[in-house]
């Protein structure tokens, strides 16, 4: 399970098991997450076979992200072998993939950091932090 203190972003080490370790090593590779990555994981919150990923992603963004096959399944292959999703069913050589609990987690970290970046963002554009002072 991952577990990361959202307010400090540190990652809760005192105890190392080897699921904590695999869990760090997750946090390190994902984090920032890609927009491709950050969208396919979306993608297949719901079961979905590659060219559903592809069309999904591509309304979802009005058409600002549009993966081709080779980044797809290059991208499912290494999210599958990172335990992040997972084939769910396999017909007529279609592989339907599905979202792992670990892959749910990080999904929603990666979400929560997104929203303090683009709330930080915003308050400093609309002049809500003056220079030297802290957020």
């Amino acid at each position: 399970m991952l577990r990361c203190d959202m307010l400090t972003r540190d990652i809760d080490v005192r105890w190392k098991s080897e699921e904590d370790m695999a869990a760090e090593t997750l946090l390190k590779k994902y984090r920032p997450m890609t927009e491709t990555t950050y969208y396919t994981l979306l993608a297949v919150t719901k079961p979905r076979h590659g060219y559903a990923i592809m069309q999904f992603v591509n309304e979802l963004t009005e058409g600002r992200i549009r993966l081709g096959t080779g980044t797809l399944y290059t991208m499912t292959g290494r999210l599958q072998e990172d335990g992040l999703i997972s084939i769910v069913s396999q017909e007529s050589g279609k592989k339907t993939y599905g979202i792992t609990e670990a892959g749910r987690e990080l999904l929603l970290l990666e979400t929560e950091r997104l929203k303090y970046q683009l709330k930080n963002g915003l308050e400093i554009l609309k002049g809500g932090l003056e220079d030297g002072e802290e957020a």
